[in-house]
């Protein structure tokens, strides 16, 4: 994909790992788990969060979670896509923003302008998912030119009779991610080859539930979001297999971590500020996240990272200690 930030664009200068020893210590002194005591012994403070609708309900689970154990810290989790989250996070007005695309360049050079030194782990995985109607029944796997051929720029395809010869007479309506989404940047660039470029005749919200409610409303609809909203919406939506030239592939976990389903098989990201690594409430709950990530994504209905990614955020973590300590 073009013009990404590198992962290790820049480290903080509060490492993760740190917060280990810290934790140990104050527990030793009678603390709770946390690094920092309020009135009660335990963590208290605000953690701000955004960004991404996929990485939402990623975000609002580990908040829940760390919020059992830590009753005194708030962490409020909003959704104003990624490219949102990214402009809000940039300027200073984040802790910690969710991404389901890498950091643009530019979006970094925004935060280095404005003093935001930041983190980036990939936290788990998703299968960007193709849904139809619960009413269709003739489009159970599209090729990828199938695909490109519906969401290209200028697309004259109105009708499922124009995707397939052997498709009904049935009008097409479709409905996608907003601009501000990371779902439309990967979406568009995988299947049309060029992030940004799409037809401009569809329904856009950076609202996953609008194209759910959208895409069941109608015989012909057509969507995509990530991979646990259709899991959450099941009952009232299909998921397209998609065929890139090796057979049809359904999303699904194993089809992700084998790298099977391809193109849409995409990483998740969180980035917590180098400053609100300082804040021992926000440190708790973004190393909280970072190593619990396997158990949140699997109840969050999110895909976890596969063996090659775990040892490399075991290796990020391990290099950031040695950062730190040195």
């Amino acid at each position: 994909m073009k013009d990404k930030v590198v992962t290790k664009h820049k480290r903080a200068f509060v490492g993760l790992a740190g917060a280990t020893a810290l934790m140990a210590a104050l527990t030793a002194c009678g603390g709770n788990q946390g690094t920092a005591a309020g009135e009660d012994g335990g963590l208290s403070g605000t953690v701000q969060v955004d960004g991404s609708s996929t990485v939402g309900p990623l975000s609002t689970a580990a908040a829940e979670f760390f919020q059992e154990e830590n009753p005194g810290v708030q962490v409020t989790v909003g959704i104003s896509g990624t490219g949102g989250g990214m402009e809000k996070f940039c300027n200073g007005e984040l802790d910690v923003t969710g991404a389901s695309r890498p950091m643009k360049e530019e979006e970094a050079a925004i935060c280095d302008e404005n003093g935001v030194a930041f983190e980036e782990f990939h936290v788990a995985n998703d299968a960007l998912t193709v849904v139809v109607s619960k009413e269709n029944d003739w489009a159970d796997c599209l090729t990828v030119e199938q695909l490109t051929a519906i969401w290209e720029p200028d697309s004259q395809i109105t009708n499922w009779n124009q995707v397939d010869d052997s498709f009904p007479d049935e009008p097409l309506e479709l409905f996608g991610a907003g601009t501000d989404s990371g779902t439309f940047d990967y979406f568009t660039e995988a299947i049309n080859g060029e992030e940004g470029a799409t037809r401009t005749d569809y329904t856009p919200s950076e609202d996953d539930n609008v194209t759910v409610q959208g895409v069941s409303g109608s015989p012909g609809g057509m969507g995509y979001f990530g991979f646990s909203y259709f899991e959450e919406n099941a009952d009232n939506l299909n998921a397209v297999s998609i065929d890139n030239g090796e057979g049809c592939v359904a999303p699904s976990v194993e089809a992700v971590q084998d790298g099977s389903y391809a193109p849409l098989s995409r990483p998740l990201f969180i980035y917590p500020t180098a400053s609100a690594l300082e804040r021992p409430e926000a440190l708790a709950f973004v190393e909280f996240f970072v190593a619990e990530h396997a158990q949140i994504a699997e109840d969050a209905l999110f895909i976890p990272l596969n063996p090659e990614q775990e040892e490399e955020l075991n290796a990020d973590l391990a290099a950031l200690k040695e950062n730190t300590d040195s």
